[in-house]
């Protein structure tokens, strides 16, 4: 069970002094595939397992989303659009929007693309054109538009689930990127959708609102193509239901701190806490936590 709210803001802003309250320093390594070494202020302050659950709002979804959710916009809309778009391209357009976004950070590309986009992994596909060439161990990769299918094929399946981290990312091995998106699962009861997203790792500054209100936005995308496609009337009274958070990590790091804890009550940026932060991370001969 978790936590649950009538709306994001109050979510918000329970999940940002229970950070605050019960978060520790942890130095990770390495963030977004960039070294922190000798950068004190990529220090993180991280909180494991939070979990929530927020009923979504039932009529001006959109309105609602951005005025309780305050996502980067006009970013968040137009990387939404890619995201949904049928075409696995990789970099795109919108991450040039993205505010957090610096020319410096082509060091996160290679060879002019990232490890992954998720359009990429909403359409999997290898063709330019949406040819479906790509195949898994036995069968063809699935897409959004197949997890939509299912749905409306078996309104009450539990399979309807969009992956997001592959198994190309287990181990990490290119020693890039990985997802931070494990995937996110739909069901439908009593003619609600609800959503469960599940996601490894999450910046509570530069990502933390974007991620929900991506993932809500893609609950409405979801029960949209539905009605569109069952061309049944019954398809008309579904509507959004509940969307649950599931993340092993939330944090910030040390330099954003201001960002989230303005009055500098709870994390102070003491060397000594930085020190034992340093202390205490596992040596690695190679590789990292991210």
């Amino acid at each position: 069970m978790s936590q649950h709210y009538t709306n994001f803001v109050a979510a918000i802003e329970s999940t940002r002094r229970t950070l605050l309250n019960f978060g520790t320093v942890v130095d990770a390594g390495r963030w977004q595939g960039v070294p922190t070494v000798g950068k004190p202020d990529m220090l993180t302050w991280e909180l494991m397992d939070v979990n929530f659950t927020v009923q979504m709002p039932e009529h001006n979804y959109l309105t609602r989303l951005r005025e309780h959710i305050k996502p980067n916009l006009p970013w968040a809309d137009m990387h939404f659009e890619e995201r949904v778009g049928r075409a696995s391209t990789n970099p795109g357009e919108a991450y040039k929007l993205w505010p957090w976004w610096r020319e410096q950070d082509e060091q996160t590309m290679e060879h002019g693309r990232f490890t992954h986009t998720y359009q990429e992994r909403f359409w999997p596909w290898v063709a330019p054109g949406g040819a479906r060439t790509r195949k898994g161990i036995r069968y063809r990769y699935g897409t959004l538009d197949d997890v939509v299918d299912l749905l409306v094929r078996e309104p009450y399946t539990r399979q309807a689930y969009l992956p997001v981290f592959f198994p190309e990312d287990t181990g990490a091995m290119h020693r890039g990127r990985t997802p931070c998106t494990l995937g996110y699962h739909f069901m439908i009861r009593n003619y609600r959708m609800h959503m469960w997203y599940h996601i490894r790792s999450c910046d509570f500054v530069r990502h933390f609102r974007d991620d929900l209100y991506l993932a809500a936005r893609l609950l409405v995308w979801v029960i949209a193509e539905c009605r569109h496609r069952a061309n049944e009337l019954e398809w008309n009274d579904l509507w959004p239901g509940r969307l649950s958070f599931n993340c092993s990590s939330l944090h910030f790091h040390k330099g954003d701190a201001h960002l989230v804890d303005p009055e500098g009550v709870h994390v102070s940026g003491s060397s000594q806490d930085d020190r034992e932060a340093l202390d205490l991370r596992p040596r690695q001969r190679r590789g990292s936590y991210s």
